[in-house]
């Protein structure tokens, strides 16, 4: 800076001025400044500037996977999201769920200077006193069970899983089958329970769990077995990636959709209007997810709240072709 303030013949504090952005400097002085910044190959030092003011303008999020169509498009709505406030992220992949891979991540959080952390929790740990993360530092937790320690954001995972149950036995048919994610993960264990109360609550039998995990090869696997219970009328299936799955191998076994079967997905991936049949499917906002989590982490870092407690993003049944009332 003061070599810049030199070759322009100006003082150290309006190279700063200049640097930042200030107003109040004369245009004719502005592009001297710039000129000679240019030459010199001169570059503000943001960190240093961070550390001055003590805001480094950076998120830090934390994922175990980015396999999973909601962590991939929650993670893409938070970096979206905290631009528009000028904020940048830092993304930690953690390759195991565990107290120590958490807390080291948080350790090079630290280290890369962040002013907050977004914790993208899909399976069962915080749930739980198996693990804690760090005092002192603004934290948002995403698709967790820990709203009694941690602000957490989510899908309300329950009322998704509920409108696709009802509406299925709203179509008339008798009972519907399930097939679910990974038993750690906590979105599916939502989704599993609201599906089993909403039949018990109605009076009718329930069948037998099928289990994936989130992949369209294994909704082909449950698709299979589907195929062969001449009785399955309904399948409620816990992502639009496993319910592709499981429409192939119901065509292939000669169970037609929707004329045999319904089938209704969860997410709304941007290509679930074109499968064959278009699916109907739970409509899940990643990007007001996104939007929460960037403002409750925005609101402890100004000290303007952070209390715990979840706050659930709606969730929307989109009607496709791929469900009607089931044959005399």
């Amino acid at each position: 800076m003061a070599d810049v303030a030199r070759l322009a013949g100006v003082s150290s504090q309006t190279v700063s001025r200049v640097s930042t952005g200030h107003p109040g400097v004369v245009e004719a002085t502005r592009q001297q400044v710039l000129a000679a910044m240019k030459e010199l190959g001169y570059r503000p030092n943001s960190a240093a500037r961070a550390l001055k003011r003590g805001e480094f303008r950076t998120l830090g999020v934390i994922v175990f996977t980015l396999a999973t169509t909601g962590n991939s498009r929650t993670v893409e709505a938070i970096a979206s999201h905290a631009a528009r406030e000028g904020y940048a992220i830092t993304l930690i992949p953690v390759a195991h769920p565990t107290q120590d891979g958490v807390l080291g991540a948080f350790t090079r959080l630290g280290e890369l200077a962040v002013d907050g952390i977004i914790v993208i929790m899909e399976v069962h740990l915080l749930d739980t006193a198996n693990l804690t993360l760090p005092v002192g530092v603004p934290v948002v937790v995403v698709d967790s069970d820990a709203g009694t320690r941690y602000p957490v954001v989510d899908t309300d995972q329950a009322d998704g899983a509920r409108q696709a149950v009802r509406a299925l036995l709203d179509l008339g048919h008798p009972t519907v089958w399930h097939v679910t994610g990974p038993a750690e993960s906590f979105a599916s264990e939502r989704r599993e329970k609201a599906w089993r109360s909403v039949l018990t609550a109605a009076g009718r039998p329930v069948p037998d769990l099928l289990r994936g995990d989130w992949s369209a090869e294994s909704g082909y696997r449950a698709g299979r077995r589907l195929a062969a219970v001449p009785e399955c009328t309904a399948v409620f299936v816990s992502n639009d990636q496993m319910a592709l799955g499981v429409l192939r191998a119901l065509q292939e076994n000669g169970r037609r959709v929707p004329d045999d079967v319904s089938v209704i997905g969860f997410d709304d991936l941007e290509d679930a209007a074109s499968y064959l049949p278009p699916l109907t499917t739970i409509h899940q906002d990643f990007a007001e997810v996104g939007r929460r989590c960037v403002q409750g982490l925005l609101a402890q870092i100004r000290d303007q709240g952070g209390e715990p407690g979840t706050e659930l993003v709606p969730t929307t049944l989109i009607t496709r072709a791929s469900t009607a009332p089931p044959r005399s």
